[in-house]
């Protein structure tokens, strides 16, 4: 007992979020030794250095060890030592401490504020809520804030590339967080590539009436594969070239481009309340209760890309700060310019009225200001740019952190010593997701998406509630047995009433049983004494607000519908094969590496010199 407290006190003191620059730079010069090594080389053992992989025949050893190694992996955790100090030197370059909260605060709004809050309001307004499609924004916008609360508390306390991804190896395990981590992967690379082919239309749209006009036809191809995008590959290009070249001028720009953008959209707002009838209101909930939710589920995405910017704390000067002022802060604002921009465009135009497929545009042609939808358009092009920067920094710095633990080459993981950017996690990303980008239409695209998300958000909490209450050889037997009742009384008891509320049926009855469930679950829980603490920041109301975001995540899965759990289900199947045959090959050389062997690898370091 007595060791398992100073290991812990041990990792809170290295993870302590009071990290300022000097501590920060400190712990990097220790993580990190010179190296002779050319950053640009491409041998087998850069790619695979495990012993697994040595030769043909150790790799059937191996394999036949499979169900050994597979029990070994998946009751493994990582540590946040393990995180912060060990994989870093993966990488054999630091990433640059340069951003601030106020970088993050832009970051955040850049990566959130794209073109879904021009075109999926007037969607949701017309068909699904009526004016009170602005509840519908404020219960999203409180979901979200959630998974934020959830995120912060992670990145202060293990201020690293890994997001989500390491944050639920240290708590969930290896196996969970490979899941999530190829799941990430998939949606970095459709997220991307939709996020090009979107960018591609809306541009074509305000130069002429065919979307597809700047596309190529090839008519042998499959319908949906059949119009090539090379505009949207060089978008793709040309963003991941920027962010490439350095975090700071990435955030520079970005956070100029945001400001601009800002202003723009508190233009609309002030014109559309200036504009506005109380009459256009009236009836405010014309769909009722069941379609503010069901619009709910749908403006959520309006509020996604925030996580991206959690991948930033290995390169934020005060952790501790800068974390909880950037994500909090601007996920605040973002929910109340949201709610604005849509009770304007409620007040502007009768819901019965309001165009589908460009809201706001048609409504400022209807109140004579024809050439307000060039801001518009400017807007939503800003939006999606600054969407494809942020996203292109978060998802190499997932690649980097998921190959810093060996579950796709390490060679992925290494740092440039002059820019302190991935290049190489980059390039993969950036490769891929142009070839999607190049043949696949949006709703091809589009019907891929979704599913991962609410997932990793719904983890992510779960793993918050381990955190507080699990920490091995420290809380007792009886509390972990309490703990784990509790939990799975959450769980179950936020997937009926999901099925029930989809469903239609079971009244008020089905909805009192589940909810009943749900209350003594979360209240169980927080009867548990916690057995960790964070030290400067933490998610308020716990496990309240956790099991909140439990309820919140599992409901908005149940509204994406059967097809895309199938979806989810497939692509996670196929990552297992992936998983079997290499990965937990991989980490389990990682986790069980000679410490000899890694100190004749790394050399002394004393007067070596960089090699570009």
């Amino acid at each position: 007992m007595k060791s398992s407290s100073i290991h812990q006190e041990t990792s809170q003191n290295l993870t302590d979020p009071l990290l300022t620059p000097r501590f920060a730079a400190a712990m990097d010069d220790e993580s990190f030794t010179t190296t002779t090594k050319s950053y640009w080389r491409f041998s087998k053992n850069d790619f695979y250095p495990e012993p697994t992989f040595r030769n043909f025949s150790t790799y059937l050893s191996a394999v036949s060890d499979t169900p050994r190694r597979l029990e070994d992996r998946l009751l493994g955790r990582s540590s946040d030592v393990t995180e912060l100090v060990e994989l870093k030197k993966q990488s054999e370059h630091p990433m640059h401490r340069c951003l601030t909260w106020w970088d993050l605060i832009w970051l955040a709004f850049g990566s959130v504020v794209g073109s879904g809050i021009f075109s999926i309001t007037g969607q949701e307004t017309h068909n699904d809520a009526g004016p009170a499609i602005v509840l519908s924004y404020a219960i999203s916008g409180f979901s979200a804030l959630l998974s934020v609360f959830c995120y912060t508390e992670f990145a202060v306390d293990i201020p690293t590339a890994g997001g989500s991804f390491s944050f639920l190896r240290i708590e969930l395990g290896d196996f969970i967080a490979y899941i999530a981590a190829g799941n990430i992967l998939l949606e970095a690379i459709v997220g991307a590539a939709g996020l090009g082919r979107s960018w591609s239309s809306y541009f074509a749209s305000l130069i002429s009436s065919n979307p597809d006009i700047l596309r190529i036809k090839i008519d042998s191809f499959a319908e949906g594969f059949n119009l090539l995008d090379p505009l949207a590959v060089g978008v793709l290009v040309i963003c991941n070239g920027i962010a490439v070249s350095g975090s700071r001028r990435t955030s520079i720009l970005t956070s100029i481009t945001s400001i601009i953008s800002a202003a723009i959209i508190v233009f609309i707002i002030i014109v559309g309340f200036i504009h506005a009838e109380t009459t256009n209101l009236v009836p405010f909930f014309p769909f009722g209760a069941k379609g503010v939710f069901a619009a709910s589920a749908v403006v959520y995405w309006s509020y996604t890309g925030f996580d991206m910017v959690a991948t930033m704390a290995e390169e934020t000067e005060k952790p501790s700060r800068d974390i909880p002022m950037g994500l909090v802060g601007s996920m605040s604002m973002i929910t109340i310019i949201y709610c604005l921009m849509a009770l304007a465009l409620a007040m502007m135009v009768k819901y019965t009225d309001v165009d589908v497929n460009a809201a706001y545009s048609v409504a400022f042609e209807k109140i004579g200001l024809k050439w307000a939808k060039y801001l518009v358009g400017i807007c939503a092009l800003k939006g999606m740019t600054t969407s494809l920067l942020v996203g292109s920094m978060g998802q190499a710095r997932y690649t980097t952190q998921i190959a810093r633990s060996h579950m796709i080459p390490p060679w992925f993981a290494l740092v440039h010593p002059k820019t302190g950017t991935p290049i190489y996690a980059t390039l993969l990303v950036t490769t891929l997701s142009c070839i999607v980008a190049f043949f696949s239409s949006l709703d091809v695209l589009s019907s891929v998406l979704s599913f991962s998300t609410l997932f990793i958000f719904m983890l992510m909490a779960v793993a918050l509630l381990v955190r507080r209450y699990y920490v091995k050889d420290v809380t007792p037997r009886s509390d972990h047995i309490k703990f784990l009742a509790s939990l799975f009384l959450i769980c179950i008891s936020s997937i009926g009433f999901t099925i029930i509320f989809n469903l239609n049926k079971g009244g008020w009855i089905g909805y009192a049983v589940t909810g009943i469930l749900w209350f003594i679950g979360t209240l169980g829980m927080a009867l548990i004494p916690m057995k960790r603490l964070p030290k400067v920041w933490g998610v308020p109301l716990v496990p309240w607000f956790p099991s909140v975001s439990v309820l919140t995540n599992i409901f908005l899965i149940g509204s994406l519908g059967a097809v895309a759990v199938w979806r989810f289900v497939i692509c996670s199947g196929i990552m297992v094969v992936y998983y079997l045959l290499v990965g937990v090959h991989t980490t389990y050389d990682m986790a069980h590496q000679d410490p000899m062997e890694v100190k004749v690898e790394e050399g002394t370091g004393k007067g070596d010199q960089v090699v570009l």
